[in-house]
């Protein structure tokens, strides 16, 4: 049922990424139940938001393993698809800082795409690690802050799926509050990352950044069910230090969290370009170095 009705149209690779992995949420779901007055308390900020993200890091002692699963999706030709899906583990070392490690993989499904060679294959993309320090904890002082870095090493093109080496970082302030107690939360979010790639041809190096802020809103509407929305807007640069625009794009998309039972929690987010424009090109949306749709699925347990 789920192949006959998947929609096709415009980007006939989604389904092929998209639905493993919608189903395998749905079906965590079934099996561990609905969320719970008792996970009620396991609703981390963090988590909350989709892309945008809170700057709770969990409690001295805590473990947790995440499995993100990230969808790019839309170009203004020819079908795209890129997929990865980024298995992490954390550890937070103290109140105030967490360490985690992630490995990850990604498809890439590309055909008729301007500017980009045809594509299907499977690959090793990235390995990174990360720190988070958090300044302010938000249960004591009137926002939350936390400090994010995370360096990556990689093997393959985001957008192309090509065999290249990179080496980056990326670096966010985090920002929330709670509005409403138990009841609505917002964050804010500052980003700015960096990638030195070398091409396999000998020599061949070129710098990229992406400087990007976010904004989102998420409300409990029954214990353990949190929806929301997120606004994000983009800016992609030549260089390492924002030396030359290249394009922007401005997101906006829903977002929900589900605290589960046995330490179970998921998320999801489903943001779609607005308005945007690529430097030197026409049109209202900016499909070189963005795509039209950006989905983000969360699954993740503390232990």
């Amino acid at each position: 049922m789920v192949g006959q009705v998947w929609p096709r149209a415009g980007f006939p690779a989604l389904g092929n990424v998209l639905r493993p992995t919608i189903i395998a949420a749905l079906g965590l779901i079934a099996v561990l139940g609905t969320p719970s007055a008792e996970a009620e308390d396991r609703a981390d900020s963090e988590h909350l938001f989709g892309f945008t993200e809170g700057s709770d890091i969990g409690s001295k002692g805590e473990r947790e393993f995440m499995n993100e699963s990230t969808l790019r999706l839309g170009k203004a030709a020819g079908s795209f698809a890129a997929g990865t899906s980024e298995a992490e583990l954390k550890y937070t070392l103290s109140d105030s800082f967490r360490v985690s490690a992630a490995a990850t993989l990604a498809y890439f499904d590309i055909n008729g795409v301007p500017g980009l060679s045809d594509a299907n294959r499977a690959a090793i993309q990235a390995a990174s690690f990360s720190a988070r320090f958090r300044v302010l904890d938000r249960s004591k002082a009137p926002i939350g802050l936390t400090l994010s870095v995370e360096p990556h090493w990689g093997l393959v093109d985001e957008t192309k799926g090509q065999r290249i080496g990179h080496f980056g970082a990326e670096t966010a302030l985090l920002v929330d509050r709670e509005l409403v107690p138990d009841r609505l939360l917002g964050a804010f979010n500052i980003q700015f990352e960096n990638d030195r790639v070398q091409s396999v041809a000998p020599g061949a190096v070129r710098h990229e950044s992406i400087l990007g802020f976010g904004l989102a809103l998420s409300a409990q509407t029954s214990p353990g069910l949190w929806l929301g929305a997120e606004a994000r807007y983009l800016r992609s640069y030549d260089g390492a230090a924002l030396n030359i625009l290249s394009g922007q794009a401005l997101y906006f998309g829903p977002t929900v969290f589900a605290a589960l039972p046995s330490n179970y929690w998921l998320s999801a987010a489903f943001d779609f370009q607005v308005s945007g424009r690529a430097v030197g090109m026409p049109g209202s949306l900016d499909l070189t170095n963005f795509e039209r749709y950006q989905a983000k699925i969360r699954v993740g347990f503390s232990f």
